[in-house]
């Protein structure tokens, strides 16, 4: 089942969606590319979604923290 996704529009994200139950992070940027981060936890989403600097907020707490989905 495909992941919702909500728009953003900021810092080069286009858009973002989370699975709760299968703790998966789907971010799409402007550019086109569409990324799942895995083992991500609720108040991770959370925190990213609200984000007032959704692209500093992915570099800083998820990229490199979380294993991306292929």
């Amino acid at each position: 089942m495909p992941i919702e996704r909500k728009p953003i529009q900021r810092g080069g994200i286009k858009s973002a969606g989370y699975d709760r139950n299968a703790r998966i992070l789907e971010i799409e940027f402007s550019t086109g590319r569409i990324v799942q981060h895995t083992n991500v936890g609720d108040e991770i989403a959370r925190r990213f979604m609200a984000s007032s600097s959704p692209a500093g907020y992915y570099e800083d707490n998820i990229e490199e923290d979380y294993p991306l989905k292929r």
